[in-house]
This record gives C-alpha cells, sequence and structure tokens, in this order.
C-alpha cells in the first residue's frame, strides 16, 4: 500500500517567511523523481525551483499560479511505494532525500516527462474584450530557450513566467497573439504592445475611463534583450484601477524587499556622501591596452572592483557593519562585493563572493554570470545576501552622479557616474580628456569624514594613474 508523504514549502533562508507559485512544474498523476523540482518560486530575493525530497506519484496540489504561501504550508502530496496506472515503472520509495532547501539537491536533476496539460481557466478583467486567460502550464520556454512543441490545447509558448502572468494580470488571452520571436515565441514586447493597442481602443470607446497602461519603451512587437552595459528600467505591474485617475501597485516581492530595506537604511544610518571628479582617461588606455594583448576582454566594471578592493584593504572601516544592540562596529577581513543591477524584475545586488581574492579576470567573467542569472531571474538567496561593501555604476543611465542610499547593513557604497569628454587641465595645459565623477556614501559611525575622503580620494588616484594600483599587488 502506497504511502502518502506531504512536502511543505520548505525554509526559504535568509529571513524569508513567504513565496509566490510563479510555475507548477508537475501535475497530479505525475511521477516524480526524489529531488526533481516541481514548482518554480518567487521570493522577496529570487525566483528558485523547489525540489521534492520524496519520489513517487503527486496526488495533490496547493495553491495555484500567482497564490502566495507561508514558509510551512502544504505544498504537494506524493504517494510513494506505489506503481503508476500508467505503468511508468515504480516510484521511489519512503525514503527522502531529507534535502529541503531551495535550488539544490542531492543529484541531478531527472529529464521531465512530456506532458499534455489541461486547460485551466483563469478569470481576469479583458483589456480589449478578450476572452478568459487559458492554458496556464508551463511555458514552453525558460530564460529564453525553446521547449518542446506545443498541442493546440497545451500551453501557449512565452519566453518567461513573468510575460504569462503580465497577460493574466491584465486579463490579456496570450492564444491572440502572433509571437515574434523564434518559431512564434511570444515576447514581453509582443503583450506590452498588444497591452497600449488595448489601452488604446478603450480609450477611444470610454474616453473618461481610467484604463491600466503597460510600461516598456517598445513600440513594436521585436525581440531585444537587456545589454550589459545599459539595464532596462524596472515596469512593476499594474493592479486593477482603484478609482479615477489612480493606480495601484502592490509593494511585493522584490520590490517590496527593496522598499524595505531602503527604509531601514534611511532609519538606521546617518549616511554622508562625498565626492570627485576625476580623469580616467589613463585608465580607459590601461582596459584597451589589456584587451588588444588577447585573451578573455576585463570589463570596466572588473577594474574598478580591483581598485575598490585594494581601497578597502587601505581603509578598512569601510568594510564593516554596525551591531546596533552590541553598540559595536563589526570590521570584515573579506571583501563579498555587491553590485547594484537595474533587472526587469527590479533592482537587485548580486554579491561577488570573495572579491579581493580575485584578479580582474576572475571578476569579468563572474559579473557576467551573475549579471546574466538576474536577468533571467535565477539568482539564489546565497547570490544576493551577504555583501561587505557594494559597487553601484549609476554612469550606465547615462547620469554624472547620485548620492545613493547604503545597501543596509553595509557601511559604505562607491558609486560611478559616466565616462564622458570635458575640458581638463592635463600637465599645465587645457585638454580633452575622459572624465568620471565619483561619489561615496557611507555610515558616519563606522568613520570620521577623514578616512572616506581618504577611501575615495586613493580610488581616484588609481583612476587616473592605474600604476598605482600596483603599488598595492
Amino acid at each position: 500500500m502506497a504511502q502518502v508523504l506531504e512536502f511543505k514549502l520548505p525554509d526559504l533562508g535568509e529571513g524569508l517567511t513567504e513565496a509566490e507559485i510563479v510555475r507548477w512544474l508537475v501535475e497530479v498523476g505525475d511521477v516524480v523523481a526524489i529531488d526533481q523540482p516541481v514548482v518554480e518560486v518567487e521570493t522577496a530575493k529570487a525566483m528558485v525551483e523547489v525540489p521534492c525530497p520524496y519520489g513517487g506519484v503527486v496526488t495533490a496540489r496547493f495553491g495555484e499560479e500567482g497564490t502566495e504561501l507561508p514558509v510551512g504550508a502544504p505544498l504537494i502530496t506524493v504517494a510513494v511505494g506505489e506503481r503508476p496506472a500508467s505503468g511508468e515503472g515504480d516510484a521511489a520509495g519512503a525514503e527522502g532525500s531529507g534535502n529541503v532547501l531551495v535550488g539544490y539537491g542531492t543529484s541531478e536533476a531527472p529529464a521531465r516527462r512530456r506532458r499534455v496539460l489541461r486547460e485551466r481557466p483563469v478569470s481576469g478583467a479583458s483589456a480589449a474584450g478578450s476572452r478568459a486567460v487559458t492554458g496556464q502550464g508551463p511555458p514552453a520556454a525558460v530564460n529564453g530557450q525553446a521547449g518542446a512543441p506545443e498541442t493546440e490545447d497545451g500551453p501557449v509558448p512565452v519566453i518567461s513566467p513573468l510575460v504569462r502572468r503580465l497577460a493574466r494580470q491584465n486579463g490579456l488571452d496570450l492564444r491572440e497573439l502572433t509571437g515574434s520571436g523564434p518559431d512564434g515565441l511570444i515576447l514581453r514586447a509582443d503583450v506590452e504592445y498588444a497591452l497600449r493597442a488595448a489601452a488604446r481602443a478603450g480609450a477611444a470607446a470610454q474616453p473618461h475611463a481610467p484604463v491600466p497602461q503597460a510600461t516598456g519603451t517598445a513600440t513594436a512587437p521585436q525581440p531585444s534583450a537587456p545589454q550589459p552595459t545599459a539595464p532596462q528600467p524596472f515596469a512593476p505591474q499594474p493592479t486593477v484601477t482603484a478609482a479615477h485617475g489612480e493606480i495601484r501597485t502592490p509593494l511585493k516581492g522584490i520590490r517590496g524587499a527593496v522598499a524595505d530595506k531602503l527604509a531601514r537604511s534611511r532609519r538606521e544610518i546617518p549616511d554622508a556622501t562625498c565626492w570627485v571628479d576625476a580623469d580616467a582617461t589613463e585608465l580607459m588606455r590601461a582596459r584597451t591596452a589589456m584587451n588588444a594583448a588577447g585573451g578573455p576582454k576585463i570589463s570596466l566594471l572588473a577594474l574598478l572592483a580591483r581598485i575598490c578592493t585594494a581601497a578597502l584593504a587601505r581603509f578598512p572601516e569601510l568594510n564593516s557593519t554596525v551591531d546596533a544592540e552590541a553598540r559595536e562596529v563589526v570590521r570584515f577581513d573579506h571583501v563579498h562585493l555587491g553590485f547594484a543591477a537595474q533587472t526587469d524584475r527590479g533592482l537587485v545586488v548580486p554579491v561577488v563572493r570573495d572579491a579581493h581574492a580575485r584578479d580582474a579576470e576572475s571578476l569579468t567573467a563572474e559579473f557576467a554570470r551573475l549579471t546574466e542569472a538576474g536577468r533571467t531571474g535565477t539568482l539564489t538567496p546565497a547570490e544576493l545576501t551577504g555583501g561587505t561593501f557594494t559597487l553601484n555604476n549609476y554612469g550606465v543611465f547615462g547620469v554624472d552622479g547620485s548620492t545613493p542610499i547604503i545597501n543596509h547593513p553595509e557601511a559604505a557604497m562607491l558609486g560611478v557616474g559616466r565616462i564622458i569628454p570635458k575640458p581638463w587641465v592635463h600637465e599645465g595645459e587645457l585638454a580633452v580628456r575622459q572624465v568620471v565623477q565619483l561619489s561615496l556614501t557611507f555610515d558616519h559611525r563606522v568613520c570620521d569624514g577623514g578616512t572616506a575622503g581618504g577611501f575615495l580620494r586613493y580610488v581616484a588616484d588609481c583612476v587616473e594613474q592605474p600604476a598605482v594600483l600596483l603599488r598595492t599587488l
């Protein structure tokens, strides 16, 4: 006789207490193996797949896509020790892996069985007389990779679960769209284009009725991908209009977590900012020479990170945090370097572990890996926490300066503006040089202005004369 075991939403770590179901990866009746991912959830820090520690037949699922569940709530039930009626083979025994941590498993995830999903109508307000949204099963493409062909009654192929959710929240039937991606894949630009067209049609029919507008910059359904040097601005999805002229957007998920952290930083940290203009011409020439020598290309962000870690070695007070309860400054002997990145899901700060021990090539590779993971929503909670200092390159937005809010509970953040040609006195003569504004926002509890100024001046010296950095290597 089969034993039915209940798998609850596990402790996600890092103080996370709830998660939203984004996409179910299994149906009732499916056979699952030990540590096979069964659901994709979005926490306040990342979108991750949850592996089930039991093997057997799924007998029940709890919660529809879009539902928030607290940690410890039932997720699925699995009948173990039972042969499925379809004759696919024996299910795994009652002994589970014991693994309930998000994103980790004791073995490689097995290939998922192909199946035809049943339609599950989802109600929603129509944006342009559309039918109720149907086919809310797993999309045929994840992270930009095309999946298996869809059946007529199966789900519509979209590039990501977030695109499916955008359509669902706005009552848009994906089956009425023609995707502009490979093999008809529906992209976010396709959905936004359709929503804008629906909004215009609704406005023409009812000129005084408020119509939710989808945000975005695309003017036609053309495939696009965010570039590392120009992140796309975050576009929160609007809810149903609450009153005339009002659109309310819940502060939840990534956006809610960012709001809470920034508010706490402002409440608790007495911050101050200092800044300086620097001539980055020689740094840019050094990078050009390094990349012309062959081998992997070195990013500008990696060179700035090397300068940061060298400066923190000289001014370790800024690589610290304040323990308010103990009234102590806690200084770290390692640099876990966070870097701010804007994604479609909001602002995230991935962390490069042990940045002080990495060379420019290793830093370039790690920045690229974490940036791509942020873009596709696959960063793990561990990759988003534990930073000791943050590097914020807001120059990619075309601005010169900023006074950023410190990433609590860190003690400082270095900001880098855009590098542009400007008149500059060089060797006693006026010349056009590549100039950048550097700013340092710091917790005044950990140090005084002299320390902060010394740190920033050293960073500027390294930017102006990269050879200065050689003295610290």
